[in-house]
């Protein structure tokens, strides 16, 4: 996908098959698995373009609750680039995330994945929503279910969430877990874990002086830097700002507090 684009042509060959298209921002070009052979050539350099490559089991029937899967993935053709503005959506979130990385990130992609399968499976190979999508998946998950993946994530968050594991939980197919939780909760995985480590991230902050490195991989970034962006983004201040202020006004409460004990025994 070209998600930047100075609209260079973009030329396209493999056995019996040539196609030549203008690249503008935006544009998709599909290679389906089983190609063995073939070449994508640009007139000249496209400023930046992402590369996404999606494992067969995204496809799987179990993922939509159908049998559409094997038959759909035959049909997902070499062609000719083509321009889909929900696709590019979700390439430009994945770029996105990929140069600004988030508490989530990880969870965001897995995500964006799915929908990205749900989408070519829908307008390249011709399947249906309802056949993607069939009535019992709109339900949400009953609380017992979630409260399970609750406990599971707050168990977890300094660990490595993935969606498998959290769908696995409630006993539900990626995609359809992500719909579920959302309409239980409110809000997608992905946010609810973001917002729930950076209650984490806070209260590490508060409790003493570990490094702020070792709270940035304990709670997934691959850096400080990207914790500290991420960080002063959500809440306006640096963590180490953060820990000062903190720390400062824990000490104000613990000074009111001994005021307010002398004045009693006073």
């Amino acid at each position: 996908m070209a998600t930047r684009s100075n609209q260079t042509i973009l030329t396209r060959r493999a056995p019996g098959i040539e196609s030549r298209i203008v690249a503008e921002r935006g544009t998709v070009w599909l290679s389906p698995p089983g190609l063995q052979e073939g070449a994508v050539d640009f007139a000249e350099d496209l400023p930046e373009f992402l590369h996404i490559y999606l494992p067969l089991s995204h496809f799987a029937s179990s993922n939509f609750h159908n049998e559409t899967g094997e038959s759909a993935i035959h049909a997902l053709n070499y062609e000719t680039a083509f321009e889909d503005p929900l696709l590019a959506e979700i390439g430009f979130a994945v770029a996105s995330e990929l140069k600004i990385e988030t508490s989530a990130g990880s969870l965001f992609v897995e995500s964006l994945a799915s929908s990205l399968a749900a989408r070519l499976l829908q307008k390249r190979a011709s399947v249906s929503r309802t056949q993607l999508f069939p009535r019992r998946a709109h339900h949400g998950l009953d609380q017992r279910r979630l409260f399970r993946v609750l406990d599971y994530i707050d168990a977890n968050l300094e660990g490595d969430l993935s969606l498998e594991s959290m769908a696995r939980i409630a006993c539900l197919s990626r995609y359809h877990f992500a719909r579920a939780f959302r309409q239980a909760v409110g809000e997608s995985p992905h946010r609810y874990v973001s917002a729930k480590r950076l209650e984490r991230a806070k209260a590490l902050l508060t409790r003493g002086d570990r490094p702020l490195v070792d709270i940035a991989l304990t709670l997934n970034f691959s850096s400080q830097a990207n914790f500290t962006r991420a960080f002063k983004q959500a809440t306006g201040q640096a963590p180490g700002q953060y820990r000062q202020t903190a720390g400062s006004q824990a000490s104000k409460s613990s000074l009111m507090d001994a005021r307010h004990s002398l004045s009693v025994f006073a």
